[in-house]
């Protein structure tokens, strides 16, 4: 039994249902609901980490390797640049390039003019930049192959499915008891709703910020230090390689090109609750306007989205840090007979996305001897599936009759089984217009997902463009038609719409705020969504104040325009 559906989780499924075992993984929402869902999509080259931490750094570049052979439709190879601006170390800098060398990260210095021929965008007086292997991966797909893979493998995958307690009996965890969620599309397999009592012969804590409570199911200590990160997604990609301030850790230092958009990132702060802890304005602003350091034009740029995340830190007991930046980023198999005298149960922690086949694989050895089985791994061999031999610069346009900037992202998201979902003879038109989503794509991620349109997007991207759903939900919606009634229906469109607001209230100003405007009016007036505003309570909305636009004297709406009244959603 595996509790969580992050990356962590979907590979140790991949690794233990290969090796022959009898696996089912349980998940509280849809895959990647935790930290994995929650980040910026660097794939690392431990860059990042060869001064700080050089074990973490060497694990970085070994994984990253291993990630480009098994999921090539999930990495995008973008190079990254460690940039230098004149007011940081040269001391560092050179510690840096050293600490690169030493882990085995391929390293180079390049001049200012060199990063700047590169990356144009970049700040005029950037002094010089190391380059580096950093990549972009997509933790949706690469997680959704994963849990695809070990399902191929005979595993059992619930979402929507939330421990509510471990089942102990005297010092061994024997199974866990599952609230599954009701509803069309809630899970992959199993019941359809209703709590179940699962036994299990081993039990394995993947939950990262939340092990601590399954932890505390079973009456043992797993102290995990949730630290809170906020990103903003910007709406095109201002650069095209991964974009490193060259300065000890801190906040709002890297930019990551992610398929059409560009991720800002992120701050460090330790919280209690990885699901309850404040959102805040002003850490948007901190992250654009650092960053805007090194891309000037950031500052300008139009931006779609923030969110939130919490990384697992874990501090061993004998520590006693305090600074969550200075909390080590690698991972600790905790064996809690071995620690606690409780069989039956052991729990993965800290860690990072781009380690997690490796972390699959070490907890994946320790559970095959706890039932003396030989078996080797195989998940640093094996393609992912989507990654088997395919070519995303193979001419899709003649093909699948399709427009070839379309052809080429579905090819890129699909991978290998491009053929398998692109060939169709039924009429193939543009679902989702920002991200190029075809309906044959959305067709196959339903007929995986269910009803569950979140899920879809996970899978396809739909929805995650500029227009963050506006033009696109109401036609995911009804390519349920025919398979769902009409409540299943409007249930997962509500849900898909509400999902996408939350990342948006504190992203409205300029022209998202316009966007958001004209979202809600074909939402509430075209579609009827809010039931005929004119008959709540209150005065209607005036749709033709936002009609008029601005006077050709007026500027835009800015970030400082707007953060004392429409930041909150006023």
């Amino acid at each position: 039994m595996i509790i969580g559906g992050g990356s962590t989780g979907a590979g140790i499924a991949r690794d233990l249902s290969m090796r022959g075992l009898d696996v089912t993984l349980l998940e509280q929402g849809n895959l990647t609901h935790g930290t994995t869902g929650r980040m910026h999509g660097l794939l690392h080259s431990g860059g990042r980490y060869a001064v700080s931490d050089q074990k973490s750094a060497a694990e970085c570049i070994e994984e990253n390797r291993v990630l480009r052979r098994i999921a090539s439709h999930c990495v995008e190879m973008t190079g990254g640049l460690f940039v230098k601006r004149p007011e940081d170390s040269e001391e560092y800098f050179e510690e840096k390039l050293r600490g690169c060398e030493a882990c085995g990260i391929p390293a180079e210095v390049v001049s200012g003019s060199e990063a700047r021929a590169m990356e144009p965008h970049l700040a005029e007086d950037i002094d010089k930049a190391i380059s580096v292997p950093d990549g972009a991966v997509d933790p949706f797909r690469l997680v959704v192959a994963n849990a695809a893979s070990a399902s191929e493998h005979g595993a059992r995958i619930e979402t929507h499915s939330t421990v509510t307690d471990l089942l102990v009996d005297g010092d061994e965890v024997v199974g866990v008891e599952v609230d599954h969620a009701s509803g069309a599309g809630r899970h992959v397999h199993g019941v359809e709703g209703g709590t179940e009592e699962i036994r299990a012969d081993y039990v394995v804590n993947a939950t990262g910020a939340w092990a601590g409570r399954i932890g505390e199911m079973a009456g043992v200590d797993v102290e995990v230090r949730p630290s809170k990160g906020v990103m903003t997604i910007m709406n095109t990609r201002q650069v095209d390689t991964v974009i490193n301030r060259c300065r000890p850790k801190g906040d709002a230092d890297i930019v990551v090109p992610h398929e059409t958009t560009a991720i800002l990132g992120t701050t460090d702060e330790e919280v209690e609750d990885p699901e309850d802890y404040p959102e805040e304005e002003w850490e948007v602003d901190l992250v654009i306007d650092t960053l805007s350091e090194l891309v000037p034009m950031l500052a300008d740029a139009r931006t779609i989205r923030s969110f939130w995340g919490v990384r697992p830190l874990y501090e061993p007991p004998d520590v006693g840090s305090t600074d969550p930046t200075d909390i080590t980023r690698d991972y600790f198999l905790l064996d809690h007979e071995e620690r606690d005298d409780l069989r039956g149960m052991t729990s993965i922690v800290g860690g990072k996305f781009t380690t997690y086949r490796m972390m699959g694989e070490e907890i994946s050895d320790h559970v095959c001897d706890q039932f003396g089985v030989d078996a080797d791994c195989r998940t640093a061999e094996v393609p992912l599936p989507g990654s088997e031999d395919f070519s995303v610069l193979r001419d899709y346009m003649d093909e699948f009759g399709l427009r070839s900037p379309v052809g080429r992202r579905s090819v890129e998201r699909l991978g290998s089984r491009a053929d398998e979902v692109l060939k169709t003879t039924d009429p193939n038109p543009v679902v989702c217009t920002c991200e190029g989503v075809t309906r044959a794509e959305v067709q196959d991620a339903i007929e995986g997902s269910g009803s569950n349109l979140n899920a879809v997007r996970i899978r396809t991207r739909a929805s995650m463009g500029n227009c963050q759903g506006g033009f696109c939900c109401h036609r995911l919606a009804s390519e349920l038609h025919g398979e769902y009634d009409e409540a299943t229906t409007r249930a997962a469109w509500n849900e898909l719409l509400e999902e996408r607001w939350k990342g948006q209230r504190h992203a409205l100003w300029g022209e998202q705020l316009s966007q958001a405007m004209l979202n809600y009016a074909l939402h509430a007036t075209t579609q009827n969504r809010d039931h005929d505003p004119a008959e709540r309570d209150g005065p209607p909305v005036d749709f033709g104040a936002f009609d008029d636009g601005a006077t050709p004297t007026d500027d835009p709406p800015t970030r400082d325009a707007v953060a004392d009244g429409g930041r909150d959603g006023d």
